[in-house]
């Protein structure tokens, strides 16, 4: 499993109408979101429409192949187009990763492995 995290600009005139076209997804995009192997997908929103992004997945490449090739997902991106600033393609494919650089349950594991491994 890998964590994904992504950022994007939303128009901050438009965060009502981005938060409401999210309140619910349409049925069938959280159908192929699902099937295309990403989950714990969450989305959150700042004042001045900095939108963060995580999801968690066993492959990315095969996930966003899956989404580039829906027609549902390209339906919900193009409609979706509208709401980002500076963007070029569908959102979905062309926001910016961000790196992760702490895991609470990651360094706990490596820790109590370290711990296992000293008392041997």
């Amino acid at each position: 499993m890998t964590r994904h995290c992504f950022q994007l600009q939303i128009r901050p005139e438009m965060q009502d109408e981005y938060i409401a076209r999210h309140s619910p997804v349409w049925p069938e995009m959280l159908a192929e979101i699902a099937a295309s192997g990403r989950r714990n997908y969450s989305l959150f929103l700042a004042d001045g429409g900095q939108l963060i992004g995580y999801y968690e997945t066993d492959d990315d490449e095969a996930a966003q192949a899956y989404l580039a090739q829906s027609g549902v997902a390209s339906r919900w991106e193009a409609s979706m187009a509208k709401f980002f600033v500076g963007l070029e393609g569908r959102p979905d494919q062309a926001a910016s990763p961000l790196t992760q650089v702490f895991n609470l349950a990651d360094q706990l594991s490596a820790v109590a492995s370290d711990h296992e491994s000293s008392e041997l």
